[in-house]
């Protein structure tokens, strides 16, 4: 059974459509799916045979004129279905960045409570941060740029790029399938991360122009 994905404005999602994405079994509630609604633009969802397995809230936006990809807010399933679905929600995400900045470099950014999410951003290049970099004066200034963006810039720490409480409004919810596997020097990057205060990681990449126009080049075969 394959993946469909759909994106939409966010303007057209109803009341049953919001239950329905509450009901899948996530991170979020009722409420604050329906808040994600308000403060992004689009909205992807992701079916296997005409049920929600994954969705997100994102916008296509430039911040100081570079072109980024917001993530405002991303849950999948947890079903044996939920990497096809993972990828299926970002794929759609880089054809969109393709069509809206073609020829250009694109930040991604979204936040997280645990590395199994960062098997999201596995594709991206110089992702901050990361085990064993120690980052510069424009790559934290990014750190600020997303917080900001994201409504939490008050409890952010542009050291350790960690949101200390309130990072909850929205984050990319998943779960792996393969935990043994992931990075324990990733996972380290999330000690500092409190749970139970709200806490996340803001975590940042580049997608560049040439890997877009692969892709461009794959959906037209």
């Amino acid at each position: 059974m394959s993946v469909e994905v759909e994106t939409r404005d966010c303007a057209s999602l109803t009341e049953i459509e919001l239950e329905e994405l509450a009901a899948m079994g996530g991170f979020f509630s009722l409420e604050v799916i329906t808040k994600a609604k308000e403060d992004w633009v689009l909205f992807t969802s992701a079916k296997i045979s005409g049920k929600v397995h994954g969705f997100t809230f994102s916008t296509l936006e430039r911040i100081g004129g570079t072109p980024c990809v917001l993530l405002g807010m991303m849950s999948i399933k947890r079903t044996p279905k939920r990497d096809s679905v993972l990828k299926g929600l970002m794929t759609e995400a880089y054809h969109r960045a393709l069509m809206a900045f073609p020829d250009e470099d694109v930040v991604v950014g979204s936040r997280f409570l645990s590395a199994d999410g960062l098997e999201s951003f596995k594709s991206l290049t110089e992702m901050i941060p990361r085990p064993g970099h120690r980052a510069v004066g424009e790559e934290r200034a990014w750190g600020k740029r997303l917080a900001r963006r994201f409504g939490v810039e008050s409890t952010y720490d542009d050291q350790s790029f960690i949101v200390k409480t309130n990072g909850h409004s929205g984050f990319l919810d998943h779960e792996s399938t393969k935990p043994e596997k992931i990075n324990p020097d990733v996972a380290a990057q999330f000690k500092g991360v409190s749970k139970t205060k709200g806490g996340a990681l803001i975590v940042h990449g580049w997608t560049m122009a040439e890997s877009l126009a692969k892709l461009g080049k794959l959906e037209k075969h």
